[in-house]
């Protein structure tokens, strides 16, 4: 699936030339997060990263668990048990068939937006990739989230529309 011309420029919220306006009313006209998902055959790890806005992933998390976030006050590990608790939830992945367990390496702050790091271990990816991706989907019913799967230098990408938060990659 390609994916839409203004989905790319939403993607242009997450670069260095994002307006200041936007950051500091804390309000975007797009809400959208981006999974990045990249095999690692030589060390048999799949390396995952999310990049979900900021004001909208603390709001998301303060439903979610009912206590005070801040994720730019710095990375603690309790920050940190809440962000696996939801990305776990939310980001599952199947390699051939078989889950995979998600293990949490940690996040840092990106402009406006943080990056979540995760990566699954003794993994090689034969055929397919599966992702089911509905974070933010509860929080605001138009978040769209985009999804790159990388293997074997082969890059596949979609876009999830909520409530659509289900896909599945081919490679052979």
């Amino acid at each position: 699936m390609l994916i839409s011309p203004i989905l790319v420029l939403a993607l242009g919220l997450f670069s260095r030339s994002s307006s200041a306006d936007m950051a500091y009313t804390g309000r975007h006209p797009f809400y959208v997060s981006v999974t990045e998902i990249q095999d690692n055959s030589n060390e048999r790890i799949l390396e995952v990263t999310c990049k979900i806005f900021t004001d909208d992933f603390e709001k998301a998390l303060r439903k979610n668990y009912n206590v005070p976030i801040d994720l730019l006050a710095g990375n603690n590990s309790s920050m940190g048990k809440l962000i696996n608790g939801y990305i776990s939830a939310h980001l599952q992945i199947s390699v051939d068939d078989k889950p995979c367990l998600l293990q949490y390496i940690g996040y840092e702050k990106d402009e406006e937006a943080v990056d979540c790091y995760f990566q699954v271990n003794d993994i090689m990816v034969n055929k397919t990739v599966t992702i089911m991706n509905d974070i933010l989907f509860s929080y605001k019913p138009e978040q769209v989230n985009i999804v790159h799967v990388t293997v074997r230098g082969i890059r596949k990408s979609t876009q999830l529309v909520n409530p659509d938060s289900k896909v599945s990659f081919g490679f052979r």
